[in-house]
């Protein structure tokens, strides 16, 4: 497979251990990540060359988070270094009723003041297939906006093909009102062959949204149709995209979910199986284990949307099992999942 290039900001994840709150906490739990590296790992761990490009310190911290990179294989050669310090969010991990919660301190991180020109896409993009960026990104700053938009024109010109997750995050975008927000995410996602969301992504990035569906409201019974309009609706707003995607979560409790997904090529509608998380260890980044899992599925079955859309819901099904950002799984254990062996047997 060819290179892999995804973009954002990798954070200093801070979180008081197991499901205390943050008011009983005398330690926090150290871990790094953020939406792009997490598909980074992933696709790293299925064997697939990735790079991962972001703007860090030139210190201690930033140096960690760069360990962390290299160390699960993923190329950090275009990682650009200046600011004083790394993005942080602090963690509080719900249960049964009383959901997680996330407080972030990213102002004036290294990412934040990122502007366009610091990064030579020209030659990030040398020989790679494939760029992946989400909506946390420019939601981070302006700076950080206006680098995506010179990321995506030069991936579009360059003949790469561009996903994204949509990602919207209610406690970002505090630099511009909703108006310009919805602007810059129309301008990023114009240039998109691949588009993954949920059905709060589109609501409140474009104001589109389910027919006829409460997603508060629908407890373990997601239905898969429901989502065609969005699909549908998505494709009109912008034409570029070739696939539209979006995950389907059934909230039963903040420790048990139904997690699957569908998948729209503009004439057929593919949907996962459906499957029961009734223990989750840690939720956080099953997102983007999914979006890891889809990038992978549809390289290696470019021909079977069905089949790449099987792959990533059993790999993010498997990633909330899994403490942290990353998704540390192999193909062949998703695969044994996507074959039905769910059993979680003790291999030996």
């Amino acid at each position: 497979m060819k290179r892999v290039v995804t973009f954002g900001e990798i954070m200093l994840r801070l979180a008081p251990e197991g499901f205390l709150r943050f008011s009983q906490a005398s330690s926090f739990d150290v871990v790094y990540g953020g939406g792009e590296s997490n598909v980074a790992v992933s696709l790293a761990n299925y064997g697939v060359p990735v790079d991962f490009v972001t703007r860090l310190p030139k210190n201690d911290i930033g140096e960690c988070a760069l360990m962390e990179m290299r160390k699960r294989g993923v190329g950090t050669e275009h990682i650009v270094f200046g600011g004083d310090r790394l993005g942080i969010y602090f963690l509080e991990t719900g249960a049964v009723s009383r959901g997680s919660k996330v407080v972030y301190d990213r102002a004036h991180s290294a990412m934040a003041e990122i502007t366009k020109g610091m990064v030579d896409w020209d030659t990030v993009f040398k020989g790679a297939e494939w760029f992946h960026w989400t909506g946390i990104t420019p939601a981070i700053s302006q700076g950080a906006a206006d680098a995506c938009i010179e990321a995506v024109k030069a991936a579009k010109k360059l003949g790469l093909t561009v996903s994204t997750d949509l990602n919207y995050r209610a406690k970002l975008w505090k630099f511009c009102d909703d108006a310009k927000r919805e602007e810059i995410m129309s301008e990023l996602t114009s240039y998109c062959d691949i588009v993954l969301g949920n059905e709060e992504d589109a609501e409140k990035h474009f104001g589109i949204k389910p027919e006829g569906l409460d997603i508060t409201t629908q407890g373990e019974h997601v239905k898969a149709e429901a989502f065609l309009s969005v699909c549908k609706q998505m494709m009109e707003r912008f034409p570029n995209a070739k696939k539209v995607i979006t995950t389907l979560r059934g909230s039963i409790s903040a420790s048990h979910n139904t997690w699957a997904g569908v998948l729209y090529d503009g004439k057929t509608m593919y949907k996962s199986s459906e499957y029961q998380i009734t223990h989750i260890v840690d939720r956080v980044g099953g997102g983007d284990s999914f979006m890891g899992g889809l990038i992978y599925g549809l390289l290696k079955y470019p021909e079977d949307d069905q089949n790449a859309l099987d792959f990533a819901v059993a790999a993010s099904c498997l990633k909330h099992t899994i403490k942290g950002d990353a998704n540390l799984v192999t193909v062949d254990e998703v695969e044994k999942l996507m074959g039905g062996d769910a059993s979680g047997r003790v291999a030996r």
